[in-house]
C-alpha cells in the first residue's frame, strides 16, 4: 500500500490520483491518520458503514430498551414483588 505525508499531499494533490488506495501518514508523530479511497468505491464504503450501524443498534440490550417505559414511582410500590415472583418461579 502506498504513503503518502499530510504535506506531500498539501503541496502536491495529484499524486493522489493514480491510486485507489493511499495511507496518509503523519511522519512527524509516526502515525497513521487514515486512508483515501477512491471514490469509485464510496458505494460498498457506505454499504458497510450502514451495516456496522444496524449491527450497533442489535446491540441494545432487553432491559435498556425497556427502561424508558420505566415508571419510577411504581418501584416503590411494588414492595419487592419481582424479586418474590421470580423466587417462587424458580424455588430459590
Amino acid at each position: 500500500m502506498q504513503q503518502i505525508s499530510i504535506s506531500d499531499i498539501q503541496r502536491n494533490l495529484h499524486k493522489l490520483d493514480g491510486f485507489d488506495i493511499v495511507e496518509i501518514i503523519d511522519k512527524k508523530r509516526n502515525q497513521v491518520k487514515g486512508y483515501f479511497i477512491d471514490n469509485k468505491y464510496a458505494g460498498f464504503v457506505q454499504e458497510l458503514v450502514e451495516a456496522q450501524i444496524k449491527i450497533e443498534k442489535k446491540d441494545t440490550s432487553l432491559g435498556g430498551s425497556l427502561h424508558k417505559y420505566a415508571n419510577p414511582s411504581l418501584i416503590e410500590t411494588e414492595d419487592k414483588g419481582w424479586k418474590e415472583h421470580i423466587a417462587e418461579k424458580h424455588k430459590i
